[in-house]
Order: C-alpha cells, then sequence, then structure tokens
C-alpha cells in the first residue's frame, strides 16, 4: 500500500485548506446565534438620550427637545433579565411571545417572528434572572402581607421601624 501524505509539501495545503474552511464556523457561534427571551412587560418612559461623541460633547448644550416617550420592555432569558427601551415610540414588540435577540454595538437586536430586519433596543438594566426572581418572590410576599394585616383605624399608623426618624431607630446602649 501506498502513503499518500508522503512529504511536507502535500501535507502543507492540506492542513491550510483544513484550517481557512474550519475559520467560519468557529466564528458564528459568538456572531450569528440568536438567544431566546419573553417579554413580560411593557411601558411607556422617557426615552434615553442619544450619545453622539466627542464633537457634540464639546459643542455646548443643544436646544432642548420635545420629551418623546418610547417603549420600555422588560425581557427574560435563561440567565439574564433585561429592561430595554425603544429609539421611537413605533417599536412595538409582542408581550408573552419567545422573541430572538443579540449583542450588537453595545445594543440589544430583537427579530420580531421571522422578520426580516432587526429592530435596535438601548439596554437600560440588566439583572441576573436569580437575583430577578428573588425581587419577584419579596414583592409578591410585600403584597401579600399587605393584603393578610387587618385594616388600621383612620387615625395614626402604628410605628414602625421604617416609619420612625433615624434619631428613634437607635436604641442607647447606656441611660445617662
Amino acid at each position: 500500500m501506498k502513503k499518500v501524505f508522503r512529504n511536507a509539501r502535500t501535507q502543507c495545503p492540506l492542513w491550510l485548506i483544513l484550517t481557512v474552511c474550519s475559520v467560519p464556523a468557529a466564528w458564528a457561534g459568538p456572531f450569528g446565534v440568536y438567544q431566546h427571551g419573553t417579554v413580560v412587560r411593557m411601558r411607556m418612559g422617557d426615552c434615553l438620550p442619544a450619545h453622539h461623541g466627542f464633537m457634540v460633547a464639546l459643542g455646548g448644550q443643544a436646544a432642548q427637545m420635545p420629551a418623546d416617550v418610547c417603549p420600555e420592555y422588560t425581557l427574560i432569558s435563561d440567565k439574564v433579565v433585561f429592561v430595554i427601551v425603544g429609539k421611537s415610540s413605533d417599536q412595538l414588540v409582542p408581550l408573552a411571545d419567545i422573541i430572538d435577540f443579540r449583542f450588537r454595538n453595545n445594543e440589544l437586536a430583537v427579530r420580531v417572528d421571522d422578520a426580516q430586519r432587526e429592530t435596535k433596543f438601548s439596554i437600560k438594566e440588566m439583572i441576573l434572572r436569580s437575583e430577578w426572581d428573588l425581587l419577584q418572590e419579596q414583592v409578591q410576599k410585600h403584597i401579600e402581607d399587605r393584603f393578610n394585616t387587618p385594616p388600621q383605624p383612620a387615625g395614626n399608623p402604628p410605628a414602625t421601624p421604617a416609619s420612625l426618624p433615624m434619631a428613634m431607630r437607635q436604641v442607647p446602649t447606656s441611660v445617662p
């Protein structure tokens, strides 16, 4: 039986071809794959200011623009919860649908229902999913506690540590 790859002259082009063919597969992962998430909340809020760069900062204050409202969404993924803000009032995303998103130039590029183009959103807040779940449980417990306590008379409510002034919250350690 005859050896096909006998010398270095035939091995070098083969390794070069394999390397060139494997590079696109390695780069496809981080740049082209979408993550999945669910939009659970939407509200209209103030638009985030646009960052225009160094020359605009040197130019001084511009005239005040009229306040515009933009949609603000809470997007839950497997590991992170995002609060994202649209750049205009017409960037609408359906609630309770699973959407595809990816990071692109410090923004979140969102694709809804196999749309031809991505919609870009600014990231306002990010929190780990585990921390967000814990906060939601605490809020739910607080609401349940408020509903389960009997109503107080219309007079002065009982003093709770949070409602007392700071000086009254501290217990003196010694009596003068």
